[in-house]
């Protein structure tokens, strides 16, 4: 069984997400995509405004039409800052021998792959399905496999249809009222208008 892993904040889970967890698993062979909500995510200068239970519940409700997509809440409430290494390794043991993992992240975070906590292991535990970002066309390839030659055959690259929307840019229109269409799922926009979510947002304090 091939298991998708996608990480992050999803702050909120927007369309974009979807459409990579989509180009993933089509051009992977994916059986399913579990997308992983991170508590404290360690890399993240600034936390996300959302709890993590609001960011869960959201995720649910952008997935519950796709059977193949799951929610995972192993980092949600973990404490202290939030390991790739250990969730990978909950996950296989979770999972079992049967189960091959695929990470799945952006050319811009896999060229931070070496700042991850035991970055050898994780390319052990998974392999790395990567997708193009704008402006990353000379990833030095070069100097990431110098600094881990574990990493070589481990990459696969992922083409994903470019969809224009962001976190940034979806809790910018919820802070002021704004219609969050083709930002999110429908259900995700009810969710963060009848809960008022990222309202606070513009005087600096966190939703809950």
């Amino acid at each position: 069984m091939n298991v998708g892993i996608l990480g992050g904040t999803f702050d909120p889970v927007h369309l974009g997400h979807l459409s990579i967890a989509e180009a993933a698993m089509d051009q992977a062979g994916l059986d399913r995509v579990l997308f992983i909500p991170a508590g404290h995510p360690r890399l993240k200068q600034v936390e996300p405004l959302a709890s993590v239970d609001h960011r869960l519940e959201m995720v649910r409700l952008a997935i519950e039409d796709r059977p193949k997509f799951q929610v995972c809440d192993i980092e949600a409430h973990r404490p202290g800052p939030t390991y790739s290494v250990d969730t990978l390794v909950e996950l296989s043991a979770m999972l079992g021998p049967s189960a091959d993992l695929f990470f799945i992240l952006g050319l811009d975070v896999l060229g931070q792959l070496d700042q991850w906590k035991d970055p050898v292991r994780v390319v052990g535990l998974c392999r790395m399905l990567v997708l193009d970002r704008p402006g990353e066309q000379d990833f030095d390839w070069a100097g990431f496999y110098g600094r881990i030659p574990e990493a070589k055959g481990r990459v696969e690259m992922v083409t994903a249809p470019l969809v224009d929307v962001s976190g940034t840019e979806s809790r910018r229109r919820a802070s002021g009222g704004e219609s969050l269409a083709g930002q999110v799922p429908d259900a995700v926009a009810a969710y963060i208008r009848e809960r008022g979510l990222y309202l606070t947002a513009r005087k600096g304090r966190t939703a809950t």
